[in-house]
Parts: C-alpha cells; structure tokens; sequence
C-alpha cells in the first residue's frame, strides 16, 4: 500500500505527494491510502482558529467522497501533539502492510522536526519515505550573487521573477483512478473545529478552483485599482483555501497566466501582474521562515537587542479586539474579523499599525489574536504581517510610518461604506463625518470616544521607537 499522509495540502489537484503516490500505485497495481491527523492539543499551542479548524473539517468531508470515487481510502487518526505522531504513523504502516509513505514539506520549525521524526522512525521499517516540494511557487532557496539568504525582499522579488521567466513551475492534475469507487464510511469530525460562515466560505475543491478562475478571469485586471477599498469586492478571497492547503499558490499563478493569455496578454505580463506580487509576499514570509529558525520561535526578525519593551495596556488591546477603540475604521475592521474571521488586507495593516504604533503594544498578542480568530490564519503570512508592521521585521515600515486612522479611512472608505457594514450604529452619518463622529454624534449613538488622542498618540510613539 502506498499512504498519502496530509497536512496543509487538502486537495487533489496539484498535489504531489497524492499525484506521485497514485502513479506508482497504478504502475505496481497497489493500493492507496490517505490519512490525516488531527492534533487539537498542537492547534491550541499554535493559536489555530476554531472558525479555521471549522473549514478544514468541511473540506475532508468532500475530499473524502472524492478520494473515494478514485478508489483511495481516507482515515482520520487524532493524536494530542506532534510528538505523538511518530509512533501512530508507524503502527498504521505496519497494521496495513505499508510500503511507501509520501508527505508534502512543511516550513515551520515544529513541522519539519515532526517530519524529521516521522521519517526516523518509518525508515526504520524498511519503507520508502519521500518528501516532496513545499506549498511556494518557486520552492529551491534563492539566494544572492554572494551565495547570502536574502532579508530584503525587493532584490529577493527580482531574482524570483527571473526565476519565472527561466522556467514556469510544474503544475500536477488531479491524479488518475488506482481501482473502482469506494464507499466512504467514516464521519469526520474535528473536535475544536466551529462553524464558520458557509454562506461566505467554501469547502469543495471544485468550486474553490471556479473561484480561483472567475477572479482570473474577471477580477484581475482591475485588482490594481481596487484591491486597497474594502467596500468593493476588488480582492481574490483565496487566502483561507491558500492557508489549509485547498487550492495551491502554483496553481493561483498558472490560472493567472491561462487567463491573462486569453485576453492577449504576453507571459511577461503576467509575471510582472500585481497579484503576482502578492503571491510572491506570501512565498517570501516562507523563505524567511525557513531560513531564519528564530522566525518559528515568536522571536523578531532583528536580532539586535530594542531599546524599549513594549506597553501594557489590557483596556486599550481589548478595545482593539472588539472592535470599540472609537475610530471608526478600525472598529470596522476588527468586527469584519470577528464576524467573518477574514479581514480585507489594507485593514490587516492599519489595525496592526494601530496596535503597534499608536497602542505601543507587543506585535506578537496581536498575531495570536489574528490566529485565533482568522479563518486564513497562516503562521508564515501572518508573522511576516505583523513585524513588518512594528517595524522588528525583514525589510519592514520604517519606525516612523505611522497610519493614521482618520485619513486613512477617508481615503480607502470614502462614503463609509465599509464602515456602515460593520458599526451599524454610524450609518445615520453622513460621509464626512462618519470618519471621526463628534463627541454629541458618539453619545446619541452609543458609540465610544476614541481610547487615544491621535497627534499625541503618534509623538509617543516617535519618542518610543526613536533608538
């Protein structure tokens, strides 16, 4: 038998560790198994959302019946933590006479010692372990002319894209059938996993990749334009299918390229599209991850010692988190998060400048309370996310770029839209001064003033991050 063991890669399409295993298995007439293995006690560790854990176990659901319909069978095992899994893999290996074991990599530091774990103690058995490419477009280590790791990212960007243009990256179909359809039996269920917004999010491959093609298609060429207003609907919304591993970033780029053929645009085009900037982002936060181990540690990027710690103010952050600071925008944000658990990217940045700039406040509570609350929750992207914005990180917002709330707001949510949606109490206002309600417009609404003085927030923060 050969076992497909998955992680962050809950699909069939551009799968390698479930497209090679097939194909041997069609070449040596064996069969196929897939597992997977939930591990709540390592989920609450890494601060995974419930919401998140919610998708997952509605996206095995219909991985399941299509594994089945291929003739693959599909197990849900469930251990405490990593350090479980070694021995679970290698007693389901030696239950079910298991000859090869094929695995997707995995970048953060706790998963390849996993894996590392896993890979000692099968091999012991006389199987055959491979470990194929991880979920990065571009998965070999770039590096520069001097043979250094890169830590900034526009130099790091050129030689990616070169890369591109050298060689486009495989995209794997969907494997082939290795016997007639099963009968899939087994219920899945996630023991910390909620219910997530079905009516927003999806859970079919299929229709994740009808997504995925119709932003392609439709969306992406005026992404440009309209990706900084979260009143529009200008952005892909893949990044939860991105996180759990239902939709890859090589296939996001080879849509792209289909598409933007298909309206008489050259491959260079492509390369160069705005949104391929955006997936190179998210494979350089990878890239960091995997060479700079500390990343994995919730230590900062720069590692010379700050000449500050950080505030602590538990009224002010949990203002921020329920979204009751009295700026409108970030309310707006921070309840968008709480009800949808998405946020629109430009706000991801905003909110985390105002945590970490005008609040003064550790980059890292902020990170755990995106993860445990983001349905796209990714440790990588969402590390690299959070140092940039308070300045500790690679290649990060100078100290001194400090957002202010008001004129942003005014600029990226001009008729306050975005904020009606989601403080409902301001949608009697008008589109002036729904950006910053006056002290008699916040009492007959109910809604709070604002927890800091803006101009004196900022000078704190000059003085406080000045070295």
């Amino acid at each position: 038998m050969q076992l497909v063991w998955l992680r962050n890669d809950l699909r069939l399409d551009d799968n390698p560790a479930l497209y090679f295993a097939c194909q041997q298995a069609i070449e040596s007439k064996d069969a196929v198994s897939v597992v997977y293995i939930a591990s709540p006690k390592q989920w609450q560790a890494h601060n995974e959302s419930p919401r998140k854990l919610g998708l997952i176990q509605e996206t095995l659901k219909c991985l399941r019946l299509k594994l089945a319909d291929l003739g693959i069978s599909f197990e849900l095992l469930e251990v405490n933590s990593f350090t479980d899994i070694p021995a679970v893999l290698k007693a389901y290996c030696i239950k079910h006479e298991v000859s090869g074991l094929h695995f997707n990599r995995e970048i953060p530091l706790n998963e390849q010692r996993r894996d590392k774990a896993v890979q000692l103690a099968v091999s012991r058995l006389d199987i055959t372990v491979e470990c194929y490419a991880d979920d990065r477009i571009i998965h070999s280590n770039i590096l520069s002319k001097q043979g250094a790791v890169y830590k900034v990212f526009t130099p790091w960007y050129k030689n990616w894209i070169q890369k591109l243009f050298d060689a486009l990256p495989e995209v794997l179909p969907p494997p082939k059938a290795v016997s007639s359809p099963l009968t899939a039996t087994q219920e899945i269920s996630l023991s910390a996993a909620q219910v997530f917004r079905e009516d927003i999010w999806l859970s079919n491959e299929t229709e994740v990749l009808a997504l995925l093609d119709r932003f392609c298609r439709r969306k992406a060429e005026g992404y440009e334009a309209s990706r900084d207003y979260p009143a529009m609907p200008g952005t892909s919304v893949i990044s939860p299918y991105l996180a759990i591993g239902s939709l890859s970033a090589r296939r996001c780029f080879h849509q792209l390229i289909l598409s933007c053929a298909e309206q008489g645009l050259h491959l260079g085009e492509a390369i160069n599209h705005v949104w391929t900037r955006e997936l190179a982002w998210r494979d350089f936060y990878r890239y960091l991850m995997l060479n700079f181990e500390h990343l994995s540690r919730g230590e900062n990027f720069k590692t010379e010692p700050l000449a500050r710690a950080w505030r602590v103010d538990t009224q002010a952050q949990a203002a921020w988190q329920t979204g009751k600071t009295g700026f409108p925008i970030i309310d707006a944000a921070m309840r968008q998060l709480l009800q949808t658990g998405w946020m629109h990217n430009r706000l991801r940045m905003l909110v985390a400048s105002f945590f970490c700039k005008l609040l003064c406040l550790d980059w890292r509570e902020g990170e755990k309370f995106f993860m445990e609350h983001l349905l796209d929750g990714d440790f990588a992207s969402n590390n690299g996310g959070w140092q940039w914005s308070s300045s500790t990180g690679c290649d990060a917002s100078p100290w001194f770029r400090i957002f202010n709330p008001t004129t942003q707001s005014e600029k990226f949510d001009k008729d306050g839209e975005f904020i009606k949606r989601f403080v409902p109490e301001l949608s009697a206002l008008d589109s002036k001064s729904i950006h910053c309600p006056s002290t008699e417009q916040r009492l007959a609404l109910n809604y709070p003033e604002p927890i800091i003085d803006y101009k004196f927030a900022r000078q704190q923060a000059l003085d406080f991050f000045k070295v």
